[in-house]
């Protein structure tokens, strides 16, 4: 170790008034979560063109879809070990790097079965970088605004959703679907580039006793702030997380069991609910008789649901307790589901799919991005997001073949009711072994006990 000193590197970051550096860390993080959402997303209406052309089959799409998930799955998990091992900064540029150059590759393919395997190639990179976002920018952020930045975090991701679905729409029908790995390609080597120069996490170097390199990236985050504000807050508590090394058995031990139930049910409900609906949606209504055109129409106005679920998450984040929103937007995606398949005309099809895409993506930004990494220390933090993303691309690589079983037999209905069952699980077990963590020190909440009644902490 570098150090025996303690920087408080939490409580020195927990003080700082937001300011332009923030900005930064958000646009920088944010650029890079984008091109993975928009490299993920445009799975949809590129496996609807697909089917069309001939290239391939709904089956075949099924393998496709699963083949992307086992990789996420697997670079989930490498990031969380890396990041926790090597660094925030070198998991996300390592992780950029390989679904860059594998999307540019994949617009190229001579066939699906090349185009499946690259699609694992990009699993790799998309899984380690939803990992590596959310954990790294609440490690910056203070508790007072932690929820609302990353709901904002949220809503740029999002904007990768709409804009997959957008560029779908005008470049698949005239330019065909290869076009769209292409663009993913050159987006994400550009975000590797401008964010080469963003700073390690302090918390993180202090935790691995990295002493000297922790102070000397705070003194920089400092200056750079006092220039902005002027004379910063004073530091009013202190804060030694330096860990001996622990191993990912960490997370089943007794203190932390629990939350990592949670964090890896939260997970496996939102990503099964994401690609039992939204993924399938333009395949979905092609098999029901709508044109690729229709169908990608209905799903690019749905999609502006997307970015409104972040606005949501925004609004409700630091203004109300974490367990307290997750159970709610449960309760709303269920309501929704239930009545989603009642509906059979073009404007009520649109209307509750932009609803209930909605609500989805409120529970995305309120219950994966921002209560998942707080229930981590920083010594395992990205191990146990990472944990918890493999279980949920796990249960991802399973769900595509489900999909087509329970759409066959009980149409989009049954599809739905399945859903709606996976996220009553969710209810009960967030109100049963969930702590609160809303307007706390990411310091405060590592020592936390798991309990069932629910905190009533609100923001300032």
């Amino acid at each position: 170790m570098e150090n025996a000193s303690v920087v408080n590197a939490g409580a020195r970051l927990d003080r700082l008034p937001i300011s332009r550096f923030h900005y930064r860390m958000l646009w920088l993080i944010g650029a890079g979560a984008l091109m993975d959402a928009f490299d993920l997303y445009l799975a949809g209406g590129v496996m609807a063109k697909m089917v069309e052309d001939g290239f391939s089959t709904v089956a075949a799409n099924a393998s496709f879809l699963s083949a992307g998930f086992f990789g996420m799955l697997v670079g989930a998990g490498f990031a969380g070990y890396f990041g926790d091992r090597f660094g925030r900064r070198y998991s996300y540029q390592t992780n950029l790097l390989i679904f860059g150059l594998a999307s540019l590759a994949g617009a190229f393919a001579p066939s699906i079965g090349v185009l499946t395997a690259l699609r694992f190639v990009m699993g790799l990179g998309l899984g380690a970088e939803i990992v590596v976002a959310s954990g790294t920018l609440c490690e910056f952020v203070p508790p007072s605004h932690r929820g609302r930045w990353i709901s904002l975090l949220v809503i740029i991701v999002n904007l990768g959703f709409l804009a997959s679905t957008i560029i779908s729409y005008f470049v698949i029908p005239a330019l065909g679907w290869r076009w769209m790995f292409g663009i993913a390609a050159v987006g994400a080597l550009a975000v590797w580039v401008a964010r080469k120069g963003m700073p390690e996490s302090p918390r993180w170097l202090e935790s691995v006793g990295k002493s000297k390199e922790a102070e000397r990236t705070l003194r920089q985050i400092e200056a750079s702030v006092e220039v902005q504000h002027g004379p910063l807050p004073p530091v009013n508590r202190i804060d030694d997380v330096k860990t001996a090394p622990v191993s990912i058995a960490a997370l089943f031990a007794p203190d932390m069991l629990a939350r990592t139930v949670v964090a890896s049910l939260i997970v496996v409900a939102t990503l099964v609910t994401i690609f039992s609906f939204v993924a399938w949606l333009p395949t979905f209504m092609v098999k029901e008789g709508f044109s690729v055109v229709k169908s990608l129409g209905f799903s690019t106005l749905m999609s502006f649901g997307g970015p409104l679920g972040g606005i949501l998450g925004f609004c409700l984040s630091d203004r109300m307790p974490r367990r307290r929103s997750i159970v709610s937007v449960c309760a709303l995606v269920i309501a929704l589901g239930l009545l989603y398949p009642t509906v059979h005309q073009s404007a009520a099809i649109v209307g509750m799919g932009f609803a209930l895409v909605t609500a989805i993506y409120t529970l995305v930004a309120l219950g994966m991005y921002t209560y998942v990494p707080e229930l981590f220390p920083t010594a395992l933090r990205l191990r146990g997001t990472g944990f918890a993303s493999v279980c949920g691309r796990g249960a991802s690589i399973v769900s595509p073949y489900l999909v087509v079983l329970v759409f066959s037999r009980f149409g989009l209905s049954g599809v739905l009711m399945a859903v709606v069952g996976l996220l009553a699980l969710l209810i009960i077990a967030v109100l049963a072994i969930g702590v609160e963590t809303a307007s706390s020190s990411l310091e405060n909440i590592s020592e936390m006990a798991v309990g069932p009644s629910p905190s009533v902490v609100t923001s300032e």
